[in-house]
């Protein structure tokens, strides 16, 4: 499963990628500053909702394309964060033993450790993964994409999903695919650039989670105005996508 030539690779990070890493670590230190922590909490009617709605589109995609349980499937999260996407996993029947997570950050990584010790948590930068090729039958990315800016880095990453994705393994994707004016260290994604990192894979796509300002205003009203406005897919941010390799 690991490969050693890379995981040393990984954990010195290649000079010429540097940079990139660098600006996303400092990125993510002035979110702990500017953002409160309550935002992500579940406990914050907002966010509540929004990973409901997540996931009922996502316990509609996976069955529809022939995932009904995770049960023996080798998972990666790229980009892992503390490991609630992993956790939350295990409610469709995916082994904890099969289940792997990366993340730049290293208090992220040892919080995903800690919250999931079964897991198989690394920290290095997805531009380089330290596993062998073909190594995953289900790969994830959950808002990791958009916190990329360097063009160059998202196709190495999307380069190493395809290499560590089985034949006909598949990529769950859910990201912004607009721009947020508020916060300029992301970057929003369409289609069509998914499709272009992501070429020759089969791809099905749709708009998900409404849009955050407007969330928050209307969830702390009553939940039913939030799933009121949710069906309206102009008013949504993300796309969730379900990508299979060829």
């Amino acid at each position: 499963m690991f490969s050693p030539e890379v995981l040393r690779s990984t954990l010195a990070s290649a000079p010429e990628e540097g940079q990139e890493l660098a600006r996303i670590r400092a990125a993510y230190a002035r979110r702990r500053k500017t953002v409160p922590e309550q935002r992500y909490s579940r406990l914050n009617a907002a966010y509540l909702c929004s990973l409901y709605e997540l996931e009922s589109a996502m316990a509609s995609m996976l069955p529809a394309a022939g995932l009904h349980s995770l049960s023996g499937r080798r998972i990666l999260d790229v980009g892992c964060g503390r490991g609630a996407t992993l956790r939350m996993l295990l409610e469709y029947g995916a082994d904890p033993e099969l289940l792997y997570g990366i993340d730049l950050l290293e208090d992220y990584a040892g919080q995903a450790r800690r919250f999931g010790p079964q897991f198989n948590i690394l920290c290095g930068s997805a531009t380089q993964l330290p596993f062998l090729d073909s190594s995953f039958d289900l790969a994830l990315q959950f808002t990791m994409f958009t916190s990329v800016l360097s063009n160059t880095a998202k196709q190495r990453i999307a380069g190493e999903i395809r290499r560590v994705l089985a034949p006909r393994g598949r990529l769950l994707w859910y990201d912004f695919a607009y721009d947020n004016p508020a916060n300029p260290d992301v970057r929003g994604i369409g289609r069509a650039e998914i499709r272009r990192l992501f070429a020759g894979f089969s791809i099905q796509t749709r708009r998900v989670t409404l849009a955050p300002p407007l969330a928050r205003t209307l969830a702390p009203i009553s939940p039913a105005l939030y799933y009121l406005a949710a069906p309206m897919r102009f008013l949504c941010t993300h796309y969730l996508c379900l990508l299979q390799k060829n």
